[in-house]
């Protein structure tokens, strides 16, 4: 079982209330081989809600409100979900500040890319899940 971002599966889960949803993602979704996750409304998050990234270890929104807390519990709950099924791999929304593997943004919603890895994206490495990003 692989578990994917369920914006990538069509599921209008981003924070502009809409999906980008991937033909290949679909494909295992529909053929039960995926499982659609967004750690994000896992957190407790509102759809839609303002854009966030990551700066110095913690997420803020364009506000300048901290919430870190919902995405931290939105990837534990991610985890979960994929431990439950056994998944030993993730595909997942690039540059996203919970799903970005590689590079996101940078934290001053200035469009810059930096490396580095979404908190959800971590969670899951640290407990042996490969993750690749689309």
């Amino acid at each position: 079982m692989i578990v994917v971002s369920g914006c990538l599966a069509g599921i209008s889960c981003k924070y502009s209330g809409t999906d980008c949803a991937d033909e290949k993602v679909l494909e295992l979704v529909r053929h039960g081989k995926a499982i659609p996750v967004c750690p994000e409304q896992l957190g407790g998050l509102p759809t839609p809600r303002p854009c966030c990234e990551l700066f110095e270890g913690r997420v803020v929104t364009t506000l300048g409100i901290d919430v870190t807390e919902q995405f931290l519990k939105g990837a534990e709950e991610g985890l979960r979900l994929a431990k439950l099924v056994g998944a030993e791999k993730a595909i997942l929304k690039s540059r996203s500040p919970s799903c970005g593997c590689g590079k996101i943004y940078d934290g001053t919603f200035n469009g810059k890319l930096i490396n580095g890895d979404g908190l959800f994206t971590v969670m899951l490495k640290k407990n042996g899940i490969k993750v690749e990003s689309i």
